[in-house]
């Protein structure tokens, strides 16, 4: 008789969602080494400094770190908003003061994304569908393209429409809907939507760069099919459920 797979381990069968978030630094790979080791330096300060102002705990967070960028998984009773709201706002102040008088070259610019879904610890860090999404959201076209093109800002945040819908809309934390844009986002096997938000700069000004379209937006309409509802496989064996049917329906409230 065949052998049998060993049960999942306890921890394995809870379903845990959690706040995932990860922040990268804008052209870092154009760094010399000791200007890298220093911008390391900075972004952790800046995150640890913003979380303190917020009242969160950043030794509670399981960080990855990644050179240019850190990875962070937050504990399950996090408020969602002191993240959106407070952290948010706190981390675009200390970025503001860090680069005050600085270079354009020397500043430390970041893009941060955050969901909130299943995350579980994993050999090489974490999986789950909400990891894989941040990944995706972090490197959107739209997101990078709003930052090169807003100098006066050093943070543009992606949001999940998940967290827009359950947290931003409510308000909480000074939260106010009317400053994210909603930016439909195809990173590889990810099809989805999301809200872009820039501290101190208001929807109107976002929008046209949002819309903006990508050069790679032919290759990617031929490449990658319309948002389903079926289960799509990532690599890895991750799992991302897609939402066709509500971004459809997102699209159709929001343009039309």
């Amino acid at each position: 008789m065949a052998a049998q797979p060993p049960p999942p381990s306890p921890s394995q069968e809870i379903i845990t969602r959690h706040l995932c978030m990860a922040a990268d630094v804008e052209k870092y790979s154009r760094l010399d080494t000791p200007d890298q080791e220093v911008i390391q330096a900075d972004l952790v300060r800046a995150l640890e400094e913003a979380a303190v102002l917020s009242g969160l705990d950043r030794t509670t967070w399981g960080r990855q770190p990644q050179g240019d960028q850190e990875f962070a998984v937050l504990p399950p009773d996090t408020p969602e908003s002191a993240v959106l709201g407070d952290f948010v706002r706190h981390l675009a102040v200390r970025l503001g003061e860090r680069n005050a008088n600085r270079a354009p070259g020397d500043r430390l610019r970041l893009r941060l994304a955050i969901d909130v879904g299943v995350a579980r610890t994993a050999a090489l860090g974490y999986s789950g569908p909400a990891p894989v999404a941040v990944a995706r959201y972090l490197n959107a076209p739209q997101l990078k393209r709003v930052l090169a093109a807003v100098d006066s800002t050093d943070l543009v945040v992606i949001v999940s429409d998940r967290l827009y819908q359950d947290v931003v809309r409510l308000r909480g934390q000074g939260l106010d809907p009317r400053q994210y844009v909603c930016a439909h986002i195809q990173e590889k096997e990810f099809n989805g939507y999301g809200w872009i938000h820039v501290p101190e700069h208001g929807a109107d000004e976002l929008a046209p760069l949002v819309a903006a379209p990508d050069p790679d937006d032919g290759r990617k309409a031929r490449a990658v099919p319309a948002p389903t509802n079926l289960v799509e496989r990532i690599d890895g064996g991750v799992v991302h459920f897609g939402s066709g049917d509500a971004a459809s329906t997102i699209h159709k409230k929001y343009y039309g």
